[in-house]
């Protein structure tokens, strides 16, 4: 009850920010010039305006899409804003493990350095969809392609800190919906992925989200054993009407909405974590944990395991390995 009170009225954690910050807030004074980020799902939303805050501090962006003209509108927008701010806009489907790659490859080509990878985009589908590769479309798009970039563009983080002196961090974002999700991982994954009758939309974005949690875990275990200078830690944004709530409109939804109205965030306040998390001086070497309005906050029980961030980091390897169904043949023991 007594969160509940200090979210309503914004009150400040440890960090001097709360649930009422905005991006700008949390970054003002930062001068990010010799930075250079990829924001994924910076098309609208919280994305938008995470890459709004950090070009008006001077970051260079990189803005992945599936759609170039969005990327380009929002380019656009930001340049409106910004005027010699550097952006560039590039191809990507994150349900597409090719189009990952392709896009890598497209990236290193540029010889630019890489300072911030920020995986944002998320999306809440209604129905169930299998992607290109034969994995469950809200993990594919979610977790496993998040997955698939960081790990490709890691030595490239790992070269720009180590020419530049400047720590790299990388933000992955989830959500407080990650705890709503109890069971096994995988087993649930392989269900939902080979029978649609067991899909239920919510549960799947739950574990999209707290495979974002465990991603984040094991990796900074893995950075921190490489003694790289780069950090991961991952974000709760907060609740917001972007696009991704409102997939499906209707009475219901609309409702429910105007009832929890003072709990949604504005999207200034939304990215406010985000940005606090990719660019704060006090954030120095922190790494593997999870923030909520700008201050440390704790996970589910099941998104603090070290084993379970193992054991899906071990699956994801095979799934990104050109067989991903592969992952899920323990399910199948042979008689």
């Amino acid at each position: 009850m007594l969160e509940t009170v200090k979210y309503l009225i914004g009150s400040r954690g440890p960090s001097g920010y709360g649930s009422k910050s905005t991006a700008e807030q949390v970054t003002d004074r930062r001068d990010l010039r010799s930075i250079t980020a990829i924001i994924t799902g910076a098309t609208s939303g919280i994305g938008a305006e995470t890459a709004r805050v950090l070009a008006k501090r001077g970051a260079r962006l990189v803005l992945p899409a599936r759609s170039l003209k969005a990327a380009e509108d929002a380019k656009a927008r930001i340049a409106s804003e910004c005027p010699g701010s550097e952006i560039v806009v590039m191809a990507l489907d994150l349900s597409s493990l090719t189009s990952i790659r392709n896009f890598v490859a497209e990236f290193e080509s540029l010889d630019l350095p890489l300072n911030l990878l920020i995986n944002n985009a998320g999306k809440y589908a209604h129905n169930h969809a299998i992607s290109e590769d034969g994995i469950e479309m809200t993990f594919a798009t979610n977790y496993l392609g998040h997955f698939l970039l960081t790990k490709l563009l890691l030595n490239k983080m790992v070269e720009t800190a180590d020419a530049t002196g400047v720590q790299g961090r990388i933000v992955n974002v989830s959500s407080t919906i990650h705890g709503w999700f109890s069971g096994d991982i995988i087993h649930h994954l392989g269900l939902i992925t080979r029978d649609k009758r067991q899909y239920d939309a919510t549960r799947a974005y739950a574990l999209s989200k707290l495979a974002n949690v465990l991603h984040t875990k094991e990796l900074a275990r893995r950075l921190k054993q490489m003694e790289a200078n780069v950090t991961a830690n991952c974000v709760h944004p907060g609740i917001v009407r972007t696009r991704l709530t409102r997939e499906r409109e209707g009475f219901v939804t609309d409702l429910v909405f105007f009832l929890a109205s003072k709990l949604l965030k504005t999207i200034p306040q939304a990215a406010a974590t985000t940005c606090y998390v990719a660019t704060h001086l006090r954030l120095a070497n922190a790494s593997g944990k999870y923030f909520s309005d700008c201050n440390e906050a704790s996970t589910s029980k099941l998104g603090s395991s070290s084993h379970e961030a193992s054991r899906l980091w071990s699956a994801s390897e095979i799934m990104v390995s050109g067989d991903p169904k592969a992952a899920f043949r323990p399910l199948h023991p042979s008689h």
